[in-house]
């Protein structure tokens, strides 16, 4: 299960039926799960746990040093959890001392090839980064997003759930749960609408929808200042779960809520 060119160091742990391919590198702090896969050539380093059943394709680093200029090789941690897919080139590192100690990447996740996630990120469980899909850092993505190829998403934003973000798009404002977001003309993301098709796909209810698309105008639309806003929406919109997360998304913002 391991090949003989791999170089796998002291104190490495490996589930007994971890696949390791050759020329792979595995450091002595990396702790892999039942039912993995490791490509060749691939780099496994630093404080790195990875879960059960992920498929690891060749040429990938995972958990080095975090690009940062502040870190001078503190134990920071990177996590992986479960079924994931990690394609070619795919860099991943781990946390910084001063941010949250640690990159959190979650399950039944897809990482296609060149995609990048930075130190301190907390990437949810089935998100989708197409080629080249580029995360800063602290930067964290919700369940279930699409991140188009050559996007960007500058340190410290946040994604919400259900969003697709087009390919090549920069985003340096939050974007709030279930919506899409594209930009043009080098401009910033900007939304463009509900991911509805996403929102159908995942079980969706009518009903759901049209209280998240009346949410959506109220944001959208109206000239109120963003405070009277939200309480726009509480007045207008009953209780449910989707309303309350989009509130909630919106009020703990630091960076500014994307807008159309």
């Amino acid at each position: 299960m391991i090949h003989q060119t791999a170089i796998i160091s002291q104190g490495a742990e490996l589930a007994d039926d971890v696949e390791i391919g050759p020329y792979a590198i595995i450091g002595g702090n990396v702790k892999i799960g039942k039912g993995s896969r490791v490509g060749a050539h691939a780099f496994i380093d630093g404080w790195t746990t990875i879960g059960e059943n992920n498929n690891i394709f060749h040429s990938v680093s995972i958990g080095a040093a975090p690009q940062d200029l502040s870190y001078k090789g503190e134990e920071t941690i990177l996590e992986i959890g479960n079924n994931n897919i990690i394609r070619e080139f795919v860099t991943l590192h781990r946390g910084t001392p001063h941010g949250k100690g640690k990159t959190v990447i979650g399950n039944n996740n897809m990482l296609m090839a060149y995609s990048h996630v930075a130190h301190d990120c907390v990437v949810g469980n089935n998100v989708i980064m197409a080629n080249s899909a580029t995360l800063a850092g602290h930067v964290t993505v919700e369940n279930n997003v699409v991140l188009g190829g050559l996007c960007a998403i500058h340190q410290f934003t946040r994604i919400g759930e259900f969003v697709m973000i087009g390919g090549g798009t920069m985003v340096g404002q939050d974007i709030i749960p279930y919506t899409m977001a594209v930009s043009d003309k080098n401009r910033s993301a900007a939304l463009r609408g509900l991911n509805i098709i996403g929102l159908k796909r995942n079980g969706f209810s009518d009903e759901q929808i049209r209280d998240i698309k009346k949410i959506y105008k109220i944001l959208v639309f109206s000239k109120l200042k963003l405070a009277d806003i939200l309480i726009e929406i509480k007045n207008v919109i009953k209780p449910s779960p989707h309303r309350d997360h989009i509130l909630e998304f919106i009020e703990t913002s630091k960076r500014g809520i994307a807008r159309a």
